[in-house]
């Protein structure tokens, strides 16, 4: 095993040497002339002047070292009673040709395509096929409303969309193909051709002269070669949902992506060649691309598409089920799905009725890992369960503990500390650097490592504006948090989780982890709000765990006490009220930002990312019940 802090500072302080041994884990078809071009800050390019393919990468190089029938990708759906098993031969066949049919449609290297999937097979193959001809894909979350995927094509100005009929969501089924028509009808940019995959259980309608049946278009169309591209060639737009305006369009691409993904997949989780890696997120997501698709087939691992859901499909051991039947070695989700196995599953009684001996450890993202979900999941897997942290901008971790290296003490609440490649400090807001264990901004100092955001599509200004402007050297996360004397990271989330109570700035996310230690309470969130005394006060919204029924206002007065007791009664916490459900994304976030909106009064979008919006009725009716937003 390595030494962590010495692999660390090769990578801070000799970046080319650190990168340019980890591009040998990677086939070009020309050797880069730079491996990292730092001509034009803060528009770094890695591996300037390098040919390769990222798909012959994910794919064809393993079949031609005689890996083509190892399996790359099992696809369990729990929700269709369906699991198929593609080999690495398999899988070239399937994107080769349908790499020929996009071409067919006059796809060509650098156009755009934009893929509307569920978690299905051939949303990873849509992916694969434009990576194979140098077309920039962008994958839009199935199931997105049309006016969000209208804004997408009109910015993407996709050549092709590719869809399918429709997806089960829970026990209702979604058909996308009205939500495409009618976005393909909004949007100025006019489609040429759309691609859509008749599921079995929903049939769409075909528009003539502009939609493709996908296995039609298969049946006719012959396999392609990957076309060579540039390392800094675009392999991806990924839009991150703004809070208001135009989403922004995160470009990556394909040279620095693929070097430091399979680096990654054995440095940071440890997983090898022929290992079973389940990330159970969705490809409409930064994890979907960076360790369902990507990460784990640019390794020669097999990777677990998963159509289904931690809880319902059918029950709370539905996970169990899964590392068991596919021997799976380590998982990765979000800490909301754990979570939700809990509230249903308080004891965990399914996991017996599955043998998981295979199973070697868990990580999280995507959110903040509460203290309490961290010691419910230890002790009920006996397996090493690892935090990290990383944004959709990065694709790939920035603080994290890098098993495949050096397996480091885990501290409860820290995702360990900064990965390779990223040099992360903690400043004030003058720009002053902080010693440990002081609260500020969290940034990474430039040149970020390869593999992270190149530009935004079309907006070089907004990416200098949103990430490099505020603290000039540094990409500006918008988190808070603190590094303590040990090197750990803290996040303590978004920079507007801190609130200002009396001149005391307090993170709403310290007050989260200590309510989340109630042996009653499911999950929770606190936002900040206005108070003409204090300029701010914290509220706290509570979900119960399943068959509490308790005197809630029993409840309410314990965490008062506690958040006294461990925070202080600097934090003034006194208001709080059950709720059936925390507003979310789809990929688990809390929507803090707009729970903090409605409390306050203001307008607010509805983001498209939100699961249901009806929560948003329902929250506004308790925090009325409240008194919120106060009268003025």
């Amino acid at each position: 095993m390595a030494d962590y802090g010495k692999v660390f500072t090769e990578s801070i302080e000799n970046p080319d040497k650190f990168w340019g041994e980890a591009a040998e884990g990677i086939d070009w078809y020309q050797k880069y002339e730079h491996v990292l071009d730092a001509a034009n800050p803060p528009f770094y390019r890695w591996f300037a002047g390098g040919t390769m393919n990222t798909c012959y990468n994910a794919v064809d190089r393993h079949v031609a070292r005689g890996n083509g029938d190892q399996v790359a990708i099992i696809y369990d759906s729990p929700v269709t009673d369906t699991i198929t098993k593609v080999t690495y031969r398999e899988l070239q066949d399937k994107v080769s040709v349908f790499a020929g049919g996009l071409q067919k449609l006059g796809v060509t290297k650098g156009d755009t395509v934009i893929i509307y999937m569920p978690m299905i097979l051939e949303a990873a193959y849509a992916m694969l096929a434009c990576a194979r001809i140098g077309a920039i894909h962008s994958v839009v979350f199935g199931g997105f409303a049309a006016s969000e995927l209208a804004i997408r094509i009109n910015h993407a100005q996709p050549k092709v969309l590719i869809t399918a009929s429709g997806a089960i969501e829970g026990k209702k089924t979604l058909a996308y193909k009205p939500i495409v028509d009618e976005a393909i009808d909004m949007a100025e940019h006019k489609v040429e051709s759309c691609v859509l995959y008749q599921r079995p259980f929903l049939t769409a309608e075909l528009q003539e002269g502009r939609d493709y049946d996908w296995n039609k278009l298969v049946a006719d169309s012959s396999p392609t070669e990957c076309v060579p591209v540039a390392a800094t060639d675009p392999l991806y737009i990924l839009y991150t949902s703004g809070t208001t305006g135009m989403p922004k369009g995160v470009l990556r691409d394909n040279g620095g992506h693929a070097v430091a993904l399979a680096w990654s997949m054995k440095a940071i989780y440890d997983i090898d060649e022929g290992d079973v890696w389940w990330s159970a997120s969705d490809v409409g997501w930064v994890v979907g691309h960076s360790y369902i698709v990507y990460g784990p087939l640019l390794k020669g691992a097999t990777t677990i598409l998963y159509e289904g859901k931690p809880i319902g499909t059918p029950d709370a051991g539905a996970f169990w089920r899964v590392i068991s039947e596919h021997k799976v070695k380590s998982l990765f989700t979000a800490p909301t799905a754990f979570r939700a196995i809990k509230k249903e599953d308080p004891d965990g009684t399914f996991i017996s009725k599955y043998d998981i001996s295979c199973f070697e450890a868990l990580y999280l993202a995507g959110e903040r890992l509460d203290p309490d979900t961290y010691h419910w999941a230890t002790n009920l897997l006996k397996v090493p369960v690892i935090d990290h942290w990383w944004q959709t901008e990065t694709g790939w971790a920035i603080v994290a503990n890098c098993r495949g290296i050096e397996e480091l003490p885990v501290k409860p609440g820290s995702p360990t500390k900064a990965a390779p490649g990223y040099n992360v400090m903690i400043l004030d807001n003058e720009n002053n650097e902080v010693g440990p264990n002081i609260e500020g901004n969290i940034v990474v100092k430039l040149p970020l490592p390869p593999g992270t955001l190149t530009t935004l599509w079309r907006n070089d200004k907004r990416f200098v504006e949103s990430y490099m402007t505020t603290f000039p050297g540094y990409y500006e996360t918008s988190d808070g948090g603190y590094i303590d004397d040990e090197g750990y990271i803290y996040v303590m989330g978004r920079m507007d989780d801190v609130i200002n109570i009396a001149g005391h700035r307090l993170s709403t996310g310290a007050m989260e982890e200590v309510i989340a230690t109630h042996p009653d309470i499911a999950e929770c969130a606190v936002i900040g709000t206005d108070d003409q005394l204090k300029g701010q006060l914290p509220v706290g919204l509570f979900v119960l765990k399943s068959g509490v029924n308790r005197d809630t206002e029993e409840i309410k007065t314990e965490l008062v006490k506690m958040v006294r007791e461990q925070i202080g009664a600097i934090a003034c916490f006194r208001e709080s009220s059950e709720v059936v459900r925390l507003p979310k994304t789809r990929s688990g976030k809390i929507l803090r930002g707009t729970m903090r909106s409605i409390a306050a009064g203001k307008e607010y979008r509805v983001p498209s990312t939100i699961d249901d919006p009806v929560i948003l009725d329902e929250i506004t009716d308790t925090l009325t019940k409240m008194g919120y937003p106060h009268s003025s």
